[in-house]
């Protein structure tokens, strides 16, 4: 899997080379264009599991963004209204991430948005406490977040 995606890079490098144009659409459209190749060219291959989650690294990607923006503007809402409307609360989140890598990835994408901050981790790793700005409900945010957030991640990563 990683010389596939050193392939689709060098190939994304190459393209962007011979075009002569260092932009943004061009790099993604040599990248698109990279991982094209590479799939006709390992189609038959054993070895399927780049092509599976590149499309899924994107979409995660996507999915994070807007979560972003979403909460970016919740927070910069409540900042520039004359009233508060924030709720906090603190939320013991069950994981079903289990590995080191696994489980700093989930708590960096949640303290890296706005308005949740992971406090603490369980001794047994297998609850994570996090400060949430905004509570309407523990069992919502837990849902959301073990259906969106950490499902998502662990399918890149696993």
């Amino acid at each position: 899997m990683i010389k596939q995606l050193l392939l689709n890079v060098i190939l994304t490098f190459v393209w962007v080379a011979l075009t002569g144009s260092l932009t943004m659409a061009n790099i993604g459209f040599g990248f698109a264009l990279a991982f094209f190749i590479l799939w006709m060219k390992e189609r038959t291959g054993k070895d399927k599991r780049y092509f599976l989650r590149v499309p899924k690294m994107i979409g995660f990607v996507f999915f994070y963004f807007f979560e972003m923006i979403k909460a970016n503007l919740q927070v910069a809402y409540d900042v520039i209204t004359p009233h508060y409307f924030m709720k906090p609360g603190i939320v013991g989140l069950p994981l079903d991430a289990k590995t080191d890598f696994e489980i700093t990835m989930l708590s960096n994408m949640i303290s890296l948005t706005p308005g949740t901050l992971v406090v603490d981790l369980s001794t047994d790793r297998k609850v994570m406490f996090v400060h949430v700005m905004y509570l309407e409900s523990r069992e919502d945010f837990v849902r959301k977040t073990k259906e969106g957030l950490e499902k998502k991640l662990l399918e890149i990563l696993r």
